[in-house]
C-alpha cells in the first residue's frame, strides 16, 4: 500500500485502525476499519468520538464501501473517510461524491491523473452526499 492521499486540510490521524469487532469490544478507539460486507450502520452511536473511518476495497468491482461511506456521510459523520485497497484512478470521483475525502490505494495514483478525474465533470447525474445538483434537476427545476 503506497501513503494515503488526503483531500482534507485538518491534521492526520496517526492511530492505527482498527476491525470493527475489536472497536466494538473497546471504549477507547478513535480509528475503524470496516471490511467489505460489514454493516457501516454499527458505527453509528459513536460518529461523534470517530476521527478516521477506513473502508476496504478488497478488488476494485465490489462496491460495497460505496453504501459505507454514504451512509456515514449521510448520518453526520465528519471525520476522515478513507478508501484503501485495490482503489483505481477510475473510481475516486464517484468514491468523492460519496464522501470519501482520502485514499490509501493498493497501488500509486499518479496525482495528474487524480486532478483531472476529480475535474473532468461538470455535471452529474445522481445526488449524493456531496450536495452537488444533479443535471435533471438544472434542466427541469
Amino acid at each position: 500500500m503506497v501513503d494515503a492521499i488526503r483531500l482534507r486540510d485538518d491534521d492526520v490521524h496517526e492511530e492505527p485502525a482498527v476491525s470493527l469487532e475489536s472497536f466494538l469490544e473497546q471504549s477507547n478507539a478513535t480509528a475503524v476499519r470496516i471490511e467489505a460486507g460489514e454493516d457501516a450502520r454499527q458505527l453509528l452511536p459513536y460518529l461523534d468520538r470517530l476521527s478516521l473511518v477506513e473502508v476496504s476495497f478488497p478488488v476494485f468491482g465490489d462496491g460495497r464501501g460505496y453504501s459505507s461511506a454514504q451512509i456515514l456521510r449521510e448520518s453526520g459523520y465528519t471525520g476522515e473517510l478513507r478508501a484503501s485497497g485495490d482503489v483505481l484512478v477510475d473510481q475516486v470521483a464517484y468514491m468523492r461524491r460519496c464522501g470519501f475525502d482520502a485514499f490509501a490505494p493498493d497501488s500509486p495514483i499518479n496525482p495528474k491523473h487524480m486532478e483531472e478525474a476529480l475535474t473532468r465533470y461538470e455535471h452529474v447525474y445522481q445526488a449524493t452526499t456531496d450536495q452537488r445538483t444533479p443535471i435533471w434537476r438544472l434542466r427541469h427545476g
